[in-house]
């Protein structure tokens, strides 16, 4: 991690967040060297003191390349390669990928089967409609039939009863003639 300057930071958990305090971090190593060259000082020391800097400049080194190497593993996800990663998870996308098809295909099917039952029972409500309409329209027919054959039958039985009222008329005209008479 970096705080925007030449100053680098060791991050202890290997996974460097924006929340992250610099403060709680360890310096790894300074970009500059403030340190004048100059012939007057101890030739050994100035040797030594190089020593010890590029030392500490390895180690901070070292802990870098150890924070990314955990870094990497841990965005590796256990593989040993970042191609052997890339590869799961193309399958995993592709078995991903084909199980989101195989679910649309079966909720397409689905839908269509409900379009069909839907029109289905659309047709056989139709067919019920129409077939209680037919038995309705011969009901009637029916019931029509039977009025006009009453209807005749009241005027047969309305002539017989008149009929048999103008014989009763005629008959009892002749008896009060022959009794009268």
């Amino acid at each position: 991690m970096s705080n925007g300057t030449f100053h680098h930071y060791f991050v202890p958990d290997g996974d460097y967040e924006d929340n992250d305090d610099p403060e709680k971090c360890q310096m790894l190593f300074k970009m500059t060297d403030d340190r004048k060259c100059g012939f007057d000082d101890d030739h050994d020391s100035v040797i030594r003191d190089d020593f010890t800097i590029i030392k500490r400049q390895i180690e901070d080194s070292a802990r870098v390349l150890e924070g990314i190497g955990k870094s990497i593993s841990f965005d590796l996800d256990g593989e040993d390669s970042y191609g052997k990663y890339l590869r799961r998870e193309t399958t995993q996308i592709g078995e991903a990928y084909t199980n989101s098809e195989k679910s649309l295909l079966e909720l397409e099917v689905k839908f269509k089967q409900s379009q069909e039952n839907e029109l289905k029972e659309e047709h056989r409500i139709n067919d019920d409609f129409l077939n209680m309409v037919v038995h309705t329209r011969d009901v009637l027919k029916e019931t029509l039939d039977i009025s006009v054959g009453l209807k005749d039958k009241y005027e047969l039985l309305s002539l017989i009863i008149r009929s048999h009222g103008t014989r009763l008329s005629r008959l009892k005209n002749e008896y009060m003639k022959v009794k009268h008479g």
